[in-house]
């Protein structure tokens, strides 16, 4: 089959667009290609893919990527080109999410690759050195063997002279407000934490209006530096429809991101439902011996 092909020009002109018709980006996972289908057809504008939903999408914790267990950019490269671009029909673009840190490849090269199969979207979250709290050990060292936010920068930097659309994404106000400064990425997302929830989410115990407070006071910071990125919201309290709507009506976000939310616990919920109501079948009593 032939993937549909776009340009970072057509996507970005779709985006505001639709942020200037008043209506909210929204950008989703998908660790497979069933389910990018879906939201494809629910009118998502971006599927994004990296390792860690792929690796969501088969029983694990999205954290599992943090571990040396795959090559995060093979993973996310290959379930992005034999699962999910086949499954769409080109009405939302995919967005591959890439470790920027990777010792073993080019990062232009990735890109290029990226190209070549026809994703035109790339973001610094595949996975971040950001996710590790910076007061850790485990940072420094990370650091001191040249894994670095900066690195996520200037691959973000390099993408969009390739042509890229980027989608910049950080965990706290200092990387989000370098990131912003430096990299100027077409869409900007406040990362506030691991969706809660289901079978492997992480309850921190923040309320919704703790999780769009966090979220706004970055983005009164990030709308000086880069007034043309597009900001969008992501994770913690932000599970379901109505809390996301809540983040719309609390704060300056133009729209959200949905991981689990859209993905992990719809179908946790869905199967658990359905194989209960099966399990719980009987033999008609007149067939007892």
């Amino acid at each position: 089959m032939i993937v549909p092909r776009t340009s970072r020009d057509e996507i970005l002109a779709k985006l505001h667009k639709k942020r200037a018709d008043n209506r909210p980006i929204w950008i989703a996972s998908a660790g497979n290609g069933l389910v990018a289908k879906l939201l494809e057809r629910a009118g998502v504008d971006c599927v994004n893919t990296f390792s860690g939903a792929r690796l969501r999408a088969n029983g694990m914790g999205t954290m599992s990527m943090l571990w040396p267990i795959l090559d995060s950019n093979k993973q996310t490269l290959d379930y992005t080109s034999q699962d999910i671009l086949p499954a769409m029909t080109g009405d939302a673009f995919v967005c591959a999410c890439l470790n920027a840190n990777d010792p073993l490849k080019d990062m232009v090269a990735v890109i290029e690759q990226c190209r070549a199969m026809g994703v035109f979207s790339v973001s610094n979250i595949g996975p971040s050195i950001s996710y590790v709290d910076k007061d850790s050990q485990i940072y420094r060292v990370l650091r001191k063997s040249g894994v670095t936010f900066e690195h996520e920068v200037e691959f973000l930097k390099v993408a969009k002279t390739m042509g890229m659309v980027t989608v910049g994404l950080a965990f706290d106000e200092e990387d989000s407000c370098q990131l912003v400064e430096e990299a100027q990425p077409d869409i900007f997302c406040f990362h506030a934490g691991t969706t809660k929830g289901g079978l492997t989410g992480y309850d921190s115990g923040e309320t919704i209006e703790e999780t769009a407070k966090r979220t706004e006071a970055a983005n009164s910071q990030l709308r000086a530096l880069s007034p043309d990125t597009l900001l969008v919201a992501h994770g913690a309290a932000m599970e379901t429809p109505e809390d996301a709507q809540y983040i719309l009506d609390h704060t300056t976000c133009d729209g959200f991101w949905t991981g689990s939310s859209t993905e992990r616990l719809p179908i946790e919920r869905a199967v658990t439902e359905t194989a209960e109501q099966f399990a719980a079948l009987r033999l008609p009593a007149a067939r007892r011996s």
